[in-house]
Formats: structure tokens, sequence, C-alpha cells
């Protein structure tokens, strides 16, 4: 039995909300309800009733819900009792670009703080060339950005490609049928920092369909060209991962039909002989699986031998 599943349950049951739920555990109503069913299917019974006042159990879920939460006990004790890491001590200094920020890094943060409670979590955010050079200097341990590096003291791993799109504001004047991307490329784009990966290549990909001078807005901050989409600033050159609330919630949608931006790859890179890096790196591979589980192949595909 999949005690992912089974935790998944005890918090609905605890909390009485799917969304809330979701926020808990760092993913998805839509993951939430996945999960559900399948436990509902695993065990051959109904174990949650959703109407207008909530969500209540039925009575095999109440049931359930008291063995459910003995054996999660029972695992976290097993756990405790086989985990030294606990006992660990010491700092790692861990930077991310704002794209990982807005996906899976809480949840990251969250393993790492209660894998090492001793360990003191040093996270910074910023652009991923800024994080390169300062990982170049030694003034951070572990990186998530966008390029592979070699250098002799440090080692680095292709994770995972987050897929690009075009997204818009619902309903707004850039909401419409585009027959190119020379028509699309009139128009103001909303993308990455100037000189960011993502930045050149979409650059490249409009100047290609012959935009001579693309309407570039070069914006470092998830929040601040989410902010600019949904008033309907411009056109945004992004992950739609980054974006999934809105879009759930068509506040934002993405434009179909047209050839999207290369994906953005995602890399880790770390320095060598740091203690505690090489599990770090183990542990940021694990939240990603299970973060590329829970969102699907749309939204960020795992690279072959990354994970």
């Amino acid at each position: 039995m999949n005690l992912r599943f089974l935790e998944t349950f005890v918090w609905v049951a605890r909390l009485k909300s799917f969304r809330l739920t979701a926020q808990k555990l760092f993913t998805t109503q839509a993951s939430v309800s996945s999960r559900i069913a399948a436990l509902e299917a695993d065990l051959g019974v109904k174990l949650l009733l959703r109407d207008s006042r909530g969500v209540s159990l039925t009575p095999e879920g109440s049931k359930v819900l008291e063995h459910a939460e003995r054996m999660l006990e029972t695992a976290k004790a097993l756990k405790q009792s086989l985990d030294s890491d606990r006992a660990k001590v010491g700092r790692i200094r861990l930077g991310v670009m704002d794209t990982v920020i807005h996906t899976w890094m809480s949840a990251l943060v969250a393993e790492l703080t209660e894998r090492y409670r001793q360990v003191e979590i040093e996270l910074v955010a910023d652009t991923a060339l800024n994080l390169r050079e300062q990982l170049h200097k030694g003034f951070l341990d572990v990186i998530v950005q966008t390029d592979l590096l070699r250098e002799p003291s440090i080692r680095s791993l292709d994770l995972a490609r987050y897929p690009m799109g075009w997204v818009v504001a619902a309903g707004s004047h850039l909401h419409r049928d585009y027959a190119s991307l020379a028509e699309l490329g009139r128009e103001r784009i909303i993308t990455f920092s100037k000189n960011s990966r993502p930045h050149q290549e979409v650059l490249a990909l409009l100047q290609g369909a012959e935009v001579q001078t693309p309407r570039l807005n070069c914006v470092n901050s998830v929040a601040a060209i989410t902010r600019l989409l949904r008033d309907g600033f411009g056109i945004g050159a992004l992950p739609p991962a980054l974006v999934e609330v809105e879009l759930n919630q068509g506040d934002l949608v993405l434009l179909a039909g047209l050839q999207p931006p290369p994906s953005l790859e995602l890399v880790v890179a770390w320095q060598t002989g740091v203690a505690l890096v090489d599990e770090v790196v183990g542990v940021c591979r694990q939240v990603l699986e299970r973060y590329a589980q829970d969102v699907g192949g749309q939204r960020i595909v795992l690279v072959p031998g990354g994970m």
C-alpha cells in the first residue's frame, strides 16, 4: 500500500479540504484527487464524500483513517530509528533560480530541514548567471540553474526540462489566434532576465521567424512576470509550470498552435569535497522526481539518467 496516498488521505480527513491538503503537501489539488482515487480503488471502498459543505468521511473512511494514522506513525518511528542523518551538523549554502522557487523549492526545503534537523540551510535565490559565479567563487555549495559546468572542483548533473509556452491574460486583447510567430512577435513579449538562456533562445526564435526587432521585456522575477501577464501587459514566454495556479483559475491561458520556445533546462551543480553536499544533491533529485510525478510531463520532463 502506498504510504504517500495514505498520508494524503489523512491530511484531507484532518483539514477537510483538498485545497489545503495540496498546500500542506506542496502539490496540486489534481494530484490529491488522483491519490485519493487510487487509494479508494486499491481498498475497494469509498473513503470521502465531497459536497457544497466540504469534505467528510464515509463510515469506511473513518475506519481506514484510524489504521492509516497508526501505519504512518509506525513508518515515521522506523525512519527515525534508522536515520543517522539527524545527528549531522553543519551548514549547506544552496542557490536556486526563481523558476525552482516557484515550483518545487518549498518541498525541497521541507525535506532537507526534516532530514537534517541540526544542519543550517542557507538559501539564496538569484539568476542562473549570478549563481554560477557564486559557486565558482566558493560562496555557494550547491546550485540549481540552467547550465552544465565543467571544472575540476565542480560537478554538475542534467536533471530535467521545463517545457516553455506562450501565456497571455484570458480575455485580453492579446488573447486571440496568431497566424505565425512573426505576428506574435509584433506584440510585447515578457521573459526572463537579459542574457539568460531563455532570453537568448526566445530572441533567436523570433529573429528566426523574421521578427528583426522583437519587443522583449526582460524581468528577473517570476512574481513580477506573472503580475504583468495578468494585467495584460504582454505575452509571456515562460514555463506553464510557473503559472499553474493562474492557468487553472482561468486568469491566464496558454496559446496553442505556435512553436514554443526551447524548453528550459534544469541542472544541479555542486562543489566537490564539501560535507553533506553529495547527499543534498541526492535529496534534490528525489524531491524533483516526486514533483514531476505530481504535475506530469506537460509541465516538466525528467532527463533519462539524470534521475
